[in-house]
Order: structure tokens, then sequence, then C-alpha cells
């Protein structure tokens, strides 16, 4: 399909009085976005970044941990388009844990109500969706534990608590420490030693 092919798609789409939906938003991304390419919609809007070396390479270290404390078959995924409370929010973290059990929906998609954990890995060009809206919904869909990773400070935030809308602890940790985890749903110690700045 070619850009002319899309664009013509997508002035018939944007014709339609009806409003876009979260699957009309991703039908078109899939055939838009060239591989390497994150896309998500956040508070209706569409954001497509490009992977970075250093970006893949924290969210690796990420779900090895994971996966060393929780065993290979743990849900985790990444990537992995999940819909959250709030205005068309089709969000795909960096990494989600499930909790055991999760099954998918009617749809064929991950519930957010299982999800027990979230890591974004912060990219220049959407990092305040990071620290702003999706923090927000996170927070509202009641995810025990954010963690936010930022290789351009190279520091860790961890959000724990949530209520009402918002996560009510914070806590952080520089490139090098652990982020202990272990006082939380979570229940685990990342080594943040190996993390690539940017």
């Amino acid at each position: 399909m070619t850009v002319v092919d899309v664009m013509t798609d997508r002035i018939e789409m944007a014709d339609d009085d009806a409003e876009w939906s979260l699957d009309d938003w991703f039908e078109l991304i899939e055939r838009m976005a060239p591989e390497g390419i994150k896309a998500e919609v956040v508070e209706g809007a569409v954001f497509m970044v490009p992977q970075r070396d250093s970006h893949w390479d924290i969210i690796r270290r990420i779900v090895r941990a994971v996966e060393d404390q929780y065993g290979m078959d743990v849900q985790v995924k990444s990537d992995v388009r999940i819909d959250f409370p709030g205005h068309h929010n089709g969000f795909c973290p960096d990494v989600a844990k499930l909790r055991e059990g999760a099954k998918k929906d009617e749809r064929g998609r991950w519930r957010h109500e299982d999800v027990e954990f979230v890591a974004e890995v912060i990219s220049r060009g959407t990092g305040l969706n990071d620290y702003g809206p999706k923090k927000a919904a996170y927070a509202d869909a009641g995810v025990p534990v954010y963690l936010i990773v930022d290789p351009y400070l190279g520091r860790c935030h961890v959000f724990t608590d949530p209520k009402e809308g918002e996560y009510r602890t914070e806590s952080r940790a520089d490139f090098g420490d652990d982020v202990d985890m272990t006082g939380t749903a979570f229940g685990l110690v990342l080594k943040t030693d190996t993390f690539p700045r940017d």
C-alpha cells in the first residue's frame, strides 16, 4: 500500500461523521507505520517514534529481570496494545507484566485490569506522555507499580500506591543504583548498572 492509498483511506475515514475508535486508529497505524516504529494512541493522539538501540537494550534487561524473578512462563509483554481508561488510550507499554492466569478478552486483547507492572523507557519525542497522561491512566487503571526509566537523565522513577487516578508514592534511583521494588506488589530488585544512557 502506498502513502497515497493510506492518505485516501484516511480522508475517507475523516469524512465519516462517526468518531474514530481505537480500532480505527490502530488499523490505520498498522498500514502506515514502517518496521521499527513504535506507535500508540494517547488521549486520542497518535504518537510514532523510532526504536533506538539503547531503548531496546534497557527493555531487554527489564524483561530478563522479570523472567529471572518469575520464570520463563511469566506473562510479560513488550509493545503489545493494551487499552487503558480515559479517552482513546491504546498504549503499547515497553514492558507490562500481567497477573498469573491473565486471559485475553473476547476481542483477543489483554485487559488493563490484569496489569501488575508497567515500565516505560523515555523517548525524547514522547517522554511527556510517560510522565503525564500515561502515568495518570496507569494510576486510574490501578496498575500497582509503574517504572519510568529515563536514559537522558540516567534515572529511574518508581510510582506505587495508585488511588483516585494518581500515584501516592514515588521513589527514584540513579543509573548504577539498584531499583528496590521488593516492598511493592512487584517484589523485584532491578539492577541498572548496565543501562545505557542517551
